[in-house]
């Protein structure tokens, strides 16, 4: 028996360890580009070509990101501007499933909502933040909803390119099997478009750092956009720097998050990067 349980278990650790090489491979050669800017960047300040006072070197950086932390004002940075993207997300998000479900089961809707939603679409980030401050102040609601626009589009427009691309022979063979209506939807419909829709979700967080930045001029008092603002007012750019590189690891470590949900939900998928894997 013992030497059954151990033929059953080989296979899942051979994959395990498998699985864990290529991941490693992966984060080493990912990590040869940043790290070799890193060593220019830093060579280039010590020998004088890049002035302090305007692109100080990684490590006085990292010593005033340090300091930042143990001051105790970092942590609290981080935490409101995550908190406002997760919300800002998670709102925009929502609001895009329900619409791009709506509109693209009905096409009367479509051809209601679609072309107003295209047009706002056209509209830059920035202009809304004045009507947002009028009608909402300067609180954490105005932010959340800022974000909230910068997720919606994306999200809306590669769901509904999902939906609407769904091959209608897979429905028709499904009706011929005589499937009901919630197993054609879980196992015909959903998986067509989950590819659309974390391709959306994935573009819409991306949107949503971008937009903090901006919901964090709208009179904040903490957030990475903060940070921003004030390193640029008492003209320190170590402090800019410190934000700007946080923002690139929180925002490559949530899509990372979101891309590993994607493979293990997708798993099914027989595409180009799964081959080159095995």
């Amino acid at each position: 028996m013992e030497k059954d349980i151990h033929h059953t278990l080989y296979p899942t650790i051979k994959v395990e360890k498998v699985n864990f090489v290529i991941m490693l491979k992966k984060l080493v050669i990912g990590a040869v580009f940043p790290l070799g800017i890193l060593i220019l960047w830093e060579s280039l300040s010590r020998i004088g070509v890049f002035e302090s006072y305007q692109l100080p070197a990684p490590t006085a950086v990292a010593l005033k990101g340090i300091d930042l932390f143990q001051s105790g004002m970092l942590v609290p940075h981080i935490m409101a501007t995550i908190l406002r993207v997760f919300m800002g997300f998670l709102l925009g998000t929502s609001v895009a499933v329900f619409i791009s479900i709506l509109v693209g089961f009905w096409p009367l809707l479509e051809k209601l909502i679609d072309p107003t939603i295209q047009a706002l679409r056209q509209i830059p980030s920035l202009a809304w933040v004045p009507l947002f401050i009028l009608w909402m102040g300067i609180g954490e609601s105005s932010k959340i909803t800022m974000i909230a626009v910068g997720v919606f589009f994306p999200v809306y427009l590669n769901l509904l390119s999902g939906i609407v691309s769904v091959d209608r022979k897979w429905l028709e063979v499904g009706q011929i099997f005589g499937l009901s209506k919630r197993y054609q939807i879980t196992k015909i419909i959903l998986p067509a478009i989950l590819p659309a829709f974390f391709t959306g979700i994935r573009t819409g967080l991306g949107l949503g750092f971008m937009f903090v930045v901006a919901s964090e001029l709208m009179g904040a008092s903490e957030g990475l956009g903060y940070l921003l603002i004030l390193g640029q007012n008492t003209l320190q750019p170590d402090t800019i720097l410190v934000s700007i590189i946080l923002f690139a690891v929180i925002g490559k470590f949530t899509d990372g998050t979101l891309k590993s949900l994607e493979t293990k939900l997708l798993h099914w998928q027989d595409t180009l990067e799964r081959g080159q894997s095995k």
